[in-house]
């Protein structure tokens, strides 16, 4: 039989299983929604690739434009840093650290998007390498572009956390939804080393 303290341990333990699941549920609906993105970057990248072998000439990356770009990759990588500052600020229940750092993510991610936009200028109205102008210009906008998409997907999503946390509703026991920013954000930062490498390092004279 059970007594009202077993009854109210019963609830508690439904109630927290159910939380578990949900975040359980939400966390593998992240990765399954990276997995398909990871796919179509695949996709991309490969694309990318087959053009480039199939192009008579095909620029290469020097000077400003690949410093600018090098510069860039790094803002990007540091920015990861301080999500998982963030996410290591909120653990310990400092809510104030972690508005700061996933504010300073948000700003790179601009800071990125500036540079690109830089890049873009350069490469359309100096070069000449416009979407529709040669097989590199379609297969670098499309590939580059929907990174840079991505991104600013990102920094719209850190200020919505960054909204949320000012408003106190994250806590130590409470950040699954910080988390789930943090996968998306490591997520664009590790595709933009492999487009660096193979886009850029791999044409750099």
């Amino acid at each position: 039989m059970n007594t009202p303290s077993s009854l109210q341990n019963d609830s508690h333990n439904s109630v927290h299983g159910e939380l578990s699941l949900s975040e359980g549920n939400r966390k593998f609906g992240i990765w399954l929604f990276l997995s398909s993105e990871l796919l179509i970057f695949m996709g991309l990248i490969a694309g990318l690739l087959l053009v480039k072998r199939g192009a008579e000439e095909w620029p290469h990356f020097e000077g400003p434009t690949f410093y600018l770009v090098s510069v860039n990759t790094l803002v990007l990588l540091f920015s990861s840093l301080t999500v998982v500052l963030g996410i290591d600020a909120i653990k310990l229940g400092n809510v104030k650290k972690l508005s700061l750092f996933i504010g300073i993510s948000a700003f790179l991610g601009l800071v990125f998007l500036a540079g690109q936009a830089v890049e873009y200028t350069n490469l359309i109205v100096g070069e000449g390498h416009g979407y529709a102008d040669d097989p590199f210009g379609a297969a670098f906008f499309t590939l580059t572009g929907f990174h840079g998409l991505h991104v600013l997907v990102g920094v719209i999503w850190a200020l919505a956390v960054l909204n949320r946390a000012k408003a106190g509703v994250f806590k130590p026991n409470n950040y699954t939804t910080i988390e789930m920013f943090g996968l998306f954000w490591h997520f664009v930062d590790l595709v933009w080393i492999v487009i660096f490498t193979v886009v850029y390092l791999l044409n750099f004279k």
